[in-house]
C-alpha cells in the first residue's frame, strides 16, 4: 500500500496550495453525490479509508505526478516539404510582406471573432482595424497597451493572382513563422493550423484562389503560453481596477514577442514537383575528395506514374559557377556526387576561405526527358566527429568561441530584419567570434543561410526553455519542435549541434526519463550531430546529462552568484566544469557567463553594472577557460549575451537584459573590445589565423 505519510512531506506547501486553489472551484461545480463518489474513490486508492477535502487534494496531486512520469514514446507527426521558397525556371516566388489590417481581440473574449466568423469578409468589417507591418512583433508598433495583450490578434490583407498561375500550377502559401498558435483563412476558407512560434508552415491553396481577381488572407494570432505549449507559460486572472484581467507570466528571461514575425510567401510549383531534399555530405581522409549523398522526395500525379519513371538530374556547381560533378539517379531519387580537390567547408578563421559553398542544382525529369521541376540549394562539404574529449570538423578540433543570442531589436521586436542580421554578422567577424547559439528558439532560415556564407557555426536550439512539469502532452510538442527544426535545418553546414534545451529543471524526478526519451527522438532524426542542452542546476542534481553527447552549463559567477565578488569567478568555474566532465565524461562548454553592464556607467574600482565590472568578469573567467583548455576536453565559451535585449517588466530589469557585449542598438562596451582581443588571439594560437590590423591601438615605439 503507498505509505502517503513518508510521501507528503515532499510537496511543498505552495504546491499544495496552488493545487487546492485549482481543484476547489472544481469540486464546487461538481456538488454532491459526484464530489462525494469523487472522494470516495481516491480515498480508496489512497489509503484505504475515505479522506478529508485536504487529503483529497494531495491525493490528487500524487496521482497527477505519478501519471506524469508515465511517458510513452508515441510517434510524432512528420513534416513534408517546407523547402525555402526560391525561383527557378519552374517556380515563381511572391512576397506578401508590408502593411496589413490588424485587430486586437477582447482578451476576456479571445474566440470572439471565430465565433462571428471574421475571416468571411475584410476584418474593418468586423472591428476597427490599425495598420501592423508584416514581418514584425505587433507589441512595440503601438502607443497603447498592446504590448501587453493577451490571447489572439488578427490580421489580413488583400492580393492579386496573375492569370497565368491557374495553367499547369500548383500554388504554396508559406509563413516563415507566426508566435505561438497560428489559425489562416484564404477568402474564407480555413487553410492551415499551426502551433510552434519561429518555425515554417505552408499549405496548399491552388483551388481556393481567384486566379486574374483579388484574393484575401486572414490570420488569426495566439501569443497565449501555458504548460503544454513550447515554451511554457501560464495564465492567471487577477483583480484590476477596472475589475478582472488576464496576465501571462512565465519563467525565461527575454519578452514574449508575438505575431507574424518571418516573410510570408506565395510560390508556385509544377503539377509534379520537387518536395523534399535531403543532403549528407563526406570527405576523405586526406580532405581532397568530397561525397555529396542526396535524396529527393516528389509530390505529385505524375510520381504515380507506372509508365512514368522520374529521374533527377543532378549538377553541382562551384562558386565560380564551373561544374565540378553530376550524375543522374535511378527512380529512387537519390545519387552520390564526388568531387576531387573539394573545398571543404570550414568555420571562420579556421581558414582562409571559410564558408565555401557549392551550389546543387536538382532537375526532376520525366522518362521522355521533361523537365517537371528545378530546385537549387547551397551545399557545405564537411565532416563532423566528435567523442569523449573533443568536437572535430574535417578531422581538426575546434574550439568554440561565440555567444548566446536573441532575435531582438527596438520596435520590430522579433520581426526579420534583414539590416539588423547583416549587421549582426559583421559584428560577429568584428569580434573573432566563430559560433553561437540560437537561444532559445530556431532563428531565421535567412539568418541560417547567411551564416552557412560566412563559417559561422551554429548550436541549434529547439524552443524548449525552463521545461518543468513534465507530461506526455509537453513530450509530444517538444519532440515535434525538434523534428520541425531539424527538417528545416539538416540542410545547413553551418548547423554542427543540436540544442534540445535551455535550463531544463534536470533535478526532477522525471527528468531523467524525459530527456531520454527526446534525446534518442533527435538521434533518430539525425545522427551525424552531436546532441548537447545547456543546464543550469548542479551536477549532483542533474538528471539529463547522461543523455547527451557534450555537457553545456550555464553559470553566473559574481552574478547571481555571490554578486560583485570578483574573487569567487576563477576557482569556481575551473571546479565546476572539472566536476561536469568528471560526472560524466564528455566535452565541456560554459555555454552561459556575464553580468549586467549599464552602457557608459563607469566606476573604479569595479563595481556592479559598470562596464568595468563586465569587463573584470569577462577576464577572470578567461583566466580559467585558459587553465580548462590545457585539460583536452573544454570546448568553449559562450558569453550571455552578444547585444541587450528586451525582458518582461521586472524591478530587476531596467528596460531589459543588459548583458550584452553591444547595445541594442549593436553599439559596444567596453568590454566588446576585451572579447575581441581574446577571439582573436584564440584564433592565432589555435588556428593560426592572423590578427587585424586595428585590433591594437597605437601606444608608443
Amino acid at each position: 500500500m503507498f505509505n502517503h505519510v513518508q510521501f507528503f512531506p515532499v510537496i511543498p506547501l505552495t504546491s499544495r496550495m496552488s493545487l487546492y486553489n485549482r481543484v476547489f472551484p472544481l469540486i464546487k461545480k461538481w456538488k454532491f453525490p459526484i464530489g462525494k463518489i469523487i472522494t470516495y474513490i481516491i480515498g480508496v486508492l489512497y489509503s484505504h479509508r475515505p479522506l478529508s477535502f485536504f487529503s483529497l487534494v494531495t491525493g490528487l496531486y500524487v496521482l497527477h505526478f505519478s501519471i506524469a512520469l508515465i511517458l510513452v514514446n508515441k510517434e510524432v507527426p512528420q513534416t513534408r516539404g517546407m523547402l525555402y521558397p526560391r525561383e527557378s525556371e519552374t517556380r515563381e516566388v511572391r512576397s506578401l510582406d508590408g502593411i496589413w489590417n490588424f485587430v486586437r481581440s477582447d482578451q476576456a473574449n479571445p474566440t470572439q471573432g471565430v465565433r462571428d466568423e471574421w475571416y468571411a469578409k475584410e476584418l474593418s468589417q468586423s472591428k476597427p482595424t490599425i495598420p501592423m507591418p508584416v514581418p514584425a512583433s505587433y507589441n512595440d508598433i503601438t502607443t497603447d497597451n498592446l504590448r501587453d495583450h493577451v490571447g489572439t490578434v488578427w490580421y489580413d490583407r488583400k492580393f492579386f493572382v496573375p492569370r497565368s498561375w491557374a495553367k499547369d500550377q500548383r500554388v504554396w502559401l508559406r509563413f516563415g513563422s507566426v508566435h505561438y498558435e497560428a489559425y489562416v483563412w484564404v477568402n474564407g476558407q480555413k487553410v492551415v493550423k499551426h502551433e510552434m512560434g519561429h518555425l515554417p508552415f505552408e499549405a496548399e491553396v491552388t483551388d481556393l484562389l481567384n486566379y486574374g481577381a483579388e484574393n484575401r488572407i486572414t490570420v488569426m494570432c495566439d501569443n497565449a503560453l501555458i504548460q503544454t505549449t513550447v515554451p511554457q507559460g501560464r495564465i492567471t486572472e487577477v483583480p484590476n481596477d477596472g475589475g478582472m484581467t488576464i496576465v501571462q507570466s512565465y519563467t525565461f528571461d527575454f519578452f514574449n514577442y508575438a505575431g507574424i514575425h518571418r516573410s510570408v510567401h506565395l510560390y508556385t510549383t509544377p503539377r509534379t514537383f520537387i518536395e523534399e531534399v535531403e543532403v549528407t555530405t563526406n570527405l576523405s581522409k586526406d580532405a581532397s575528395v568530397g561525397d555529396v549523398i542526396f535524396s529527393v522526395s516528389v509530390n505529385g500525379s505524375a510520381a504515380n506514374e507506372a509508365d512514368n519513371v522520374l529521374h533527377i538530374q543532378a549538377n553541382l556547381y562551384d562558386k565560380e559557377g564551373v561544374l565540378v560533378a553530376n550524375v543522374t539517379s535511378d527512380g529512387k531519387l537519390g545519387g552520390k556526387l564526388q568531387v576531387n580537390q573539394v573545398k571543404p567547408w570550414w568555420p571562420y578563421l579556421m581558414h582562409p576561405e571559410p564558408g565555401y559553398l557549392y551550389e546543387l542544382e536538382i532537375k526532376l525529369l520525366a522518362t521522355n526527358e521533361e523537365l517537371l521541376d528545378v530546385y537549387r540549394l547551397k551545399v557545405g562539404i564537411r565532416n563532423l566527429s566528435w567523442d569523449k574529449k573533443q568536437f572535430l570538423i574535417n578531422g581538426n578540433p575546434v574550439y568554440f568561441r561565440g555567444f548566446g543570442r536573441h532575435e531582438d531589436a527596438d520596435i520590430r521586436g522579433k520581426g526579420l530584419d534583414n539590416a539588423l542580421m547583416v549587421r549582426d554578422f559583421n559584428l560577429l567577424k568584428w569580434i573573432g567570434a566563430n559560433a553561437y547559439r540560437t537561444s532559445h528558439y530556431p532563428y531565421s532560415e535567412e539568418s541560417m543561410q547567411f551564416a552557412d556564407e560566412h563559417g559561422i557555426m551554429i548550436i541549434d536550439e529547439c524552443p524548449s526553455v525552463d521545461t518543468e512539469n513534465y507530461s506526455q502532452e509537453l513530450l509530444g510538442k517538444h519532440k515535434s519542435s525538434l523534428e520541425q527544426l531539424i527538417h528545416r535545418d539538416r540542410n545547413h553546414p553551418s548547423v554542427v549541434m543540436w540544442s534540445i534545451a535551455n535550463e531544463p529543471r534536470t533535478g526532477s524526478m522525471s527528468a531523467d526519463s524525459y530527456f531520454e526519451l527526446v534525446a534518442n527522438y533527435t538521434r533518430s532524426l539525425d545522427s551525424s550531430r552531436p546532441i548537447t542542452a545547456a543546464i543550469a542546476v548542479p551536477h549532483t542534481q542533474d538528471k539529463a546529462g547522461r543523455s547527451l553527447d557534450i555537457i553545456s552549463f550555464n553559470r553566473y559567477n559574481a552574478w547571481y552568484s555571490n554578486t560583485g565578488r570578483l574573487d569567487m569567478v576563477t576557482q569556481n568555474v575551473i571546479e565546476e566544469a572539472t566536476a561536469w566532465n568528471k560526472h560524466y565524461n564528455k566535452p565541456i562548454i560554459m555555454s552561459e557567463y556575464g553580468a549586467d553592464t549599464l552602457e557608459g556607467l563607469h566606476m573604479l574600482p569595479a563595481y556592479v553594472w559598470s562596464e568595468e565590472f563586465q569587463t573584470e568578469v569577462f577576464s577572470r573567467h578567461f583566466k580559467a577557460f585558459d587553465e580548462l583548455r590545457r585539460k583536452g576536453w573544454f570546448i568553449g565559451e559562450f558569453v550571455w549575451n552578444f547585444a541587450d535585449f528586451k525582458t518582461a517588466q521586472s524591478y530587476t530589469r531596467v528596460g531589459g537584459n543588459k548583458k550584452g557585449v553591444f547595445t541594442r542598438a549593436r553599439q559596444p562596451k567596453a568590454a566588446a573590445h576585451l572579447l575581441r582581443k581574446r577571439y582573436f588571439a584564440l584564433g592565432r594560437d589555435l588556428d593560426q589565423c592572423s590578427f587585424p590590423e586595428d585590433l591594437f591601438t597605437y601606444i608608443a615605439t
